[in-house]
C-alpha cells in the first residue's frame, strides 16, 4: 500500500487541486480514479459521511474535502509553501479561498445551465465576482505573489474549467478584454508544467459538458411536451 493515496475523479476540479498541491510539494502518491456512478467500497470507507472525492489517505488516515486537504498537505510536507508564513497574509489567503468556494460555483452553474432571467442573473453575478478577483490580482503574477499558492490552486476551476464550459454553453463568462489581469494569470497558471500534468484532457471535458447540456435540454423539452 502506498503511504499516500488520493481518491479522485478525472474531471473533478476538486481532486485536481489536491494533485497539483502534492506535485508542487514533490510528494509521491497513488492516484485512485473513482467512478462516481459506482463508488468503491474503499471510498465509502474513507469518507462515510459525504461519500465524495477527493479523499487524501496518509498512513491510512483519511482527510476529506479539497480545501482541508490542501492545508493538510502544506502543513505535513516541507518544501514548497502553499500558504504564506505571515499570519495576516495567511488569513487573507484563507479568506479568498472561502470567497471562491462559497460564491463562484453557484453563480457559474446558474449562468451555464439556466435560461432567460435566471441565466442573466447568473452571468451578472459571475462578472461581479470576477471583477473582485481582477482587482485583487492587479500588480501580482499570482494571488500569493510570484509563485502559485493556495488561492491559485483553489481558483483553478476559473482558469481551466470555465474556459471549456463557456465554449459548450456558448456564453462569455471570462472575457480577456474585460478581465485582462485574470486572463494573464490564467495563462501563467496553466503554463506551469505541474498544473498541466494534473488537468483533464480538454476534449474529454468538452464532451462531458456537451453531454450534460444535451441531457438538460432533453429534460426541459420533455417537460413542455
Amino acid at each position: 500500500m502506498a503511504e499516500v493515496k488520493l481518491f479522485g475523479a478525472w474531471g473533478s476540479p476538486f481532486s485536481c487541486r489536491a494533485e497539483i498541491a502534492l506535485k508542487l510539494k514533490g510528494v509521491s502518491f497513488e492516484l485512485i480514479q473513482e467512478d462516481l456512478a459506482n463508488k468503491s467500497p474503499l471510498l465509502l470507507k474513507y469518507n462515510p459521511i459525504h461519500k465524495k472525492i477527493p479523499v487524501l489517505v496518509h498512513n491510512e488516515q483519511p482527510i476529506p474535502e479539497s480545501t482541508i486537504i490542501l492545508e493538510y498537505i502544506d502543513e505535513t510536507w516541507e518544501g514548497y509553501n502553499l500558504l504564506p508564513k505571515d499570519p495576516f497574509q495567511k488569513a487573507m489567503a484563507r479568506f479568498w479561498v472561502k470567497f471562491i468556494e462559497e460564491k463562484f460555483f453557484t453563480a457559474i452553474w446558474k449562468a451555464s445551465w439556466n435560461e432567460g432571467k435566471e441565466q442573466e442573473k447568473g452571468m451578472e453575478e459571475t462578472w461581479e465576482l470576477l471583477t473582485i478577483l481582477e482587482n485583487e490580482l492587479k500588480g501580482k503574477k499570482f494571488f500569493g505573489g510570484d509563485n502559485i499558492g493556495l488561492v491559485d490552486i483553489a481558483a483553478s476551476f476559473i482558469a481551466f474549467w470555465v474556459e471549456v464550459l463557456q465554449e459548450v454553453v456558448e456564453i462569455k463568462l471570462s472575457d480577456e478584454d474585460k478581465f485582462p489581469t485574470l486572463h494573464k494569470w490564467s495563462e501563467e497558471f496553466l503554463s506551469c508544467e505541474v498544473v498541466k500534468e494534473c488537468l483533464p484532457p480538454k476534449d474529454k471535458l468538452f464532451a462531458f459538458f456537451q453531454a450534460r447540456k444535451k441531457a438538460i435540454t432533453t429534460s426541459k423539452s420533455m417537460v413542455y411536451k
